[in-house]
């Protein structure tokens, strides 16, 4: 398959901005360098952005070829994520969310001037029940993950012997976690609408990333060790990670 790229004027200090025309759409290019990454990665983002991580010694002319090598896998991700719907743009009373794991329906209830929204059986306050609840709703859940998942953290992380020095809650919109050389782990607070073992999983991820800071085999032999059923939480992923990012 020819890949078509069209160079934009606008270019970062890392690398030229371009897109790729395929399947009739024009998919946003990122090729970003990074020193500490031993290959090549290509990743394909939930709002359609695809990214070439470039390893050291690596070039931009290399990342381009690698991707080219791999439309097929882009093609496949597309298709995958137009069969799956879409995260509702707004949460009003009766909007059915993905939470630890389960649909429910936002229910809200307002007595004695105070106001509430339960999501299954647990309830969460609100001070504004008109219009979209979601930016008050995903603070409330942000601050949820930022309890459960510090906690969670410290479990695993005493069950395994490992030393995890800091754990941050962030709201990134493409990537469900990552692991600093300096022992920090980032999650996504989205982890709260997950299952457990998925939540685990990608906890566990991040922690064999303590051990090797890549994704070579011996990373994944580490994950396996750790969580052994770790295939089941990448199917759930792949079949319900539009529904939330």
């Amino acid at each position: 398959m020819q890949l078509e790229l069209l160079f934009r004027n606008q270019r970062s200090a890392e690398a030229p901005q371009e897109s790729l025309f395929i399947r009739g759409r024009w998919i946003r290019l990122s090729l970003v360098r990074n020193r500490r990454a031993r290959r090549y990665v290509l990743r394909l983002s939930s709002n359609g952005v695809a990214r070439v991580t470039i390893p050291r010694g690596g070039s931009i002319s290399e990342g381009r070829r690698f991707l080219q090598r791999n439309i097929s896998w882009i093609e496949r991700q597309l298709l995958r994520q137009a069969s799956q719907p879409a995260a509702n743009e707004t949460w009003t009373n009766c909007t059915e969310i993905l939470f630890r794991g389960e649909p429910v329906r936002l229910r809200v209830e307002t007595k004695d001037g105070r106001s509430r929204v339960w999501l299954g059986a647990e309830v969460f306050p609100i001070k504004y029940p008109s219009g979209d609840l979601r930016p008050e709703l995903e603070g409330c859940l942000w601050a949820l993950a930022a309890t459960e998942l510090s906690l969670r953290v410290a479990e695993l992380a005493a069950l395994h012997n490992l030393k995890v020095r800091r754990v941050s809650v962030r709201n990134q919109r493409s990537r469900w976690g990552s692991c600093s050389r300096l022992g920090t782990l980032s999650l996504n607070w989205r982890l709260v609408q997950t299952p457990a073992f998925v939540r685990d999983y990608i906890i566990l991820h991040e922690m064999a990333h303590l051990k090797e800071m890549n994704h070579s085999d011996r990373f994944w032999r580490e994950v396996g060790r750790l969580c052994p059923e770790f295939a089941m939480a990448e199917g759930w992923l792949k079949s319900n990670s539009r529904k939330v990012l």
